[in-house]
């Protein structure tokens, strides 16, 4: 049974190291390792986050957004106030776009398409699919290929994906994923009826792939991107 508290969740150790991409005066390119908060928690055992780790090294980091606690890859960080406005404006006008590797339990039927399911907010951790109460949640997808994963010695079909997420909800891609009938290997929050999709990984397969944004400064269109793991 999952907690329902969320201030008794303690997060797993992460050892892996956050790797920078890219730095200058402003911003910073960092790919965010699995099993790593974004923000450090209330509970003291979560103090280890994105953000602590930043700051040691650099104070003035700011956090622009965040990625699940399982999700790793790109994220921008802001070195100032000033720069976290402009980059602040620029997702909540849409002007960032983000894609996702991700490994989906089984082979899809359609190769491309979009899942457009309005999103709530459920008994924690849970979110929930709501018609009447949920927010606006578009997602598109690619398939990228079709695959075969081992799992207990057997061969588990697979498909490799290319997610945009439209909107920022929470657990989008996861909870998308589940609702298409091909849960994302490795989630323990969505699986499919039999669990398998869970345990088939050892960590939630995915990966944030590509960001795309205006140099807060300069006014270029960068196109950055952070090669999946998996």
């Amino acid at each position: 049974m999952k907690n329902t508290n969320p201030d008794d969740f303690i997060a797993p150790k992460c050892e892996d190291e956050i790797e920078i991409l890219y730095q200058d005066e402003h911003i910073l390119l960092i790919n965010k390792p699995t099993k790593l908060l974004s923000l450090s928690g209330k509970n003291p055992a979560n103090l280890d986050s994105v953000h602590y780790r930043l700051v040691q090294d650099f104070p003035t980091a700011l956090m622009i957004h965040r990625l699940d606690l399982g999700t790793s890859g790109i994220m921008i960080i802001a070195l100032s106030k000033d720069i976290s406005a402009k980059l602040n404006r620029q997702f909540s006008e849409r002007q960032v776009k983000k894609t996702y590797t991700a490994l989906l339990a089984g082979h899809i039927t359609n190769r491309q398409g979009r899942i457009e399911l309005p999103i709530a907010k459920g008994e924690f951790p849970y979110q929930k699919i709501c018609p009447q109460s949920g927010k606006p949640a578009l997602t598109e997808y690619q398939c990228l290929n079709y695959e075969y994963t081992e799992h207990n010695g057997l061969p588990q079909a697979t498909t490799r994906v290319s997610f945009q997420p439209l909107t920022g909800r929470t657990h989008q891609l996861r909870i998308h994923s589940q609702q298409l009938g091909h849960p994302i290997l490795g989630c323990d929050l969505y699986p499919n009826d039999d669990g398998s999709s869970t345990r088939a990984a050892n960590r939630l397969r995915l990966h944030a792939t590509t960001l795309e944004f205006n140099h807060p400064i300069s006014g270029e269109r960068i196109i950055a991107q952070c090669d999946c793991p998996f």
